[in-house]
């Protein structure tokens, strides 16, 4: 069954499919594929899933009535009656439904060791796989990952299967060709040929999108099939495609081979997927905070809160650090962060580079395994009244000193330093205002303590001597923590 998911007016189809190869090297078109896909054609596989439904049959002959109709509730409640002239619940029953979808695979160790996509398998009752010569062979599942959307599937057979291997998908060039083998709408046995389109593609499917993009037609029933390169090697796992019709426009994505590969692994070791984690919450860092602190580039994650008795407490991360590089990675933008830690194994010790102040420090940082049963959404709450009447207008924000009484009635602990927040001007109009609200309690400014009003106004005051147009609030929330640029108006004047 096709998923799809609506990103900019068109579609993300999770279609079955399988990919074209690319070229290491920057040369010409061969003159033919056919050799290599007779070597390749062996080893992918048709995948069949069967997925028993329960359904409860409205009455009337079995017909299905919308929910709240009269007719079912008409049905329900005189039902039908048989040639006895009694009430007949045979319709009243449910009944089970058999939904079947199809996909792509492929072969990776001669013991039948079989890898597709986890949303072909996913839910499956039965999961069938044939060969290239017909032989169909019944699955189990090995291992999936729903993150990633890769499943590893194993299969008894007489004789050792066909199989292919995996390449280094980063040696691979934009406009290097690929070959794609697949089972397009079931017809099984299908090559394609096309180019690597672009490279580390985010598609907003999950946490650790960095797919690859190629032109080689692809379509339903490709998912979970082999992108190869010119070298036979499998460097990306079909995955998605981008349509508004479910037919190829040349726009499909894979997922990387060297991705793909820690994902199996753990996948054919323990059963599921073992991701790190160092245990703080990140945001972009936007242009407007980038040009708060006066930095070159919006490059990095700026952390938002630091889990307490967590790998980046312990390794002395603090709140408002930018992490610029992880194990020697450089961190351009958020997810680059959240790949890079959920590939680094478990237990290791490994560098990480933060600017704090506007100066670099190197930390070193143990992993830990993420728990993935947690969810990582932030808390929005409602701020309440505040204590004090003593306030002052600042850049469209009334503020106050956090005393005793302001924090006995928003329960704010004796350690949280700052300045409270009691009004907030939403209809001036200036940018970032609306992610505050009142109860909030700005505990930095540009990445700088601040314990009065007077600190906060010395704070923007000095933003504006700068020249800088935004100012950063890092401000506290019922146990969590935000960074939030705020406009300024240079010619402001103060009340």
């Amino acid at each position: 069954m096709t998923l799809i998911k609506k990103v900019s007016g068109a579609f993300i189809i999770l279609a079955y499919m399988v990919l074209t190869p690319s070229l290491s090297n920057a040369q010409g078109a061969p003159d033919s594929f056919a050799d290599l896909s007779e070597e390749l054609l062996p080893a992918v596989v048709n995948v069949y899933t069967t997925q028993n439904i329960r359904v409860d049959r409205n009455r009337r002959g079995g017909g299905a009535f919308p929910p709240g109709s009269p007719f079912e509730e008409f049905f329900r409640r005189f039902g039908e009656p048989n040639q006895d002239g009694e009430e007949s619940d045979r319709n009243s029953r449910p009944r089970v439904q058999q939904r079947r979808s199809l996909g792509s695979g492929f072969i990776i160790d001669a013991e039948g060791i079989i890898i597709t996509n986890n949303h072909v398998i996913d839910e499956a009752d039965e999961i069938s796989i044939r060969l290239q010569d017909g032989t169909e062979l019944e699955a189990e599942v090995i291992g999936k990952d729903d993150k990633v959307d890769l499943a590893v599937l194993k299969v008894e057979a007489d004789e050792p299967l066909p199989f292919v291997r995996f390449g280094d998908d980063t040696q691979s060039r934009v406009g290097d060709w690929v070959l794609a083998i697949g089972n397009p709408l079931g017809l099984g046995g299908t090559v394609t040929a096309g180019i690597i389109s672009a490279r580390n593609r985010n598609i907003n499917s999950g946490p650790y999108d960095d797919y690859i993009q190629t032109d080689a037609a692809i379509n339903r029933g490709n998912s979970g099939g082999p992108m190869f390169n010119m070298d036979g090697e499998v460097i990306g796992v079909n995955t998605a495609i981008y349509s508004q019709t479910g037919g190829n426009i040349g726009i499909g994505f894979a997922v990387p081979s060297t991705q793909a590969q820690i994902v199996i692994a753990q996948l054919r070791e323990y059963g599921r997927t073992k991701r790190g984690r160092i245990g703080v919450r990140i945001t972009e860092v936007s242009d407007e905070i980038a040009e708060s602190l006066g930095l070159e580039n919006s490059n990095g994650a700026l952390v938002n809160s630091v889990e307490e008795d967590s790998p980046s407490e312990r390794a002395g991360v603090e709140f408002g650090d930018i992490i610029i590089e992880f194990n020697g990675t450089e961190i351009k933008e958020m997810r680059d962060l959240t790949s890079t830690v959920a590939n680094t194994e478990i237990g290791s010790t490994v560098p990480m580079i933060v600017l704090r102040e506007g100066e670099r420090k190197t930390l070193r940082i143990t992993i830990d395994e993420l728990d993935e049963g947690n969810g990582d959404e932030e808390e929005s709450s409602e701020g309440d009244d505040e204590g004090s009447s003593d306030t002052e207008s600042i850049i469209d924000l009334t503020l106050a000193e956090l005393d005793d009484d302001a924090r006995e009635e928003l329960e704010i602990d004796e350690d949280i330093q700052g300045v409270l927040i009691t009004s907030v001007d939403y209809d001036s109009g200036r940018e970032g205002l609306r992610r505050l609200r009142r109860g909030d309690v700005i505990v930095e400014v540009t990445q700088r303590d601040v314990s009065s009003i007077e600190d906060v106004k010395e704070r923007i005051e000095a933003q504006k001597s700068a020249g800088r147009s935004v100012v950063l609030l890092s401000v506290y929330r019922r146990g969590e923590y935000a960074h939030v640029p705020i406009s300024l108006d240079e010619d402001e004047e103060e009340e």
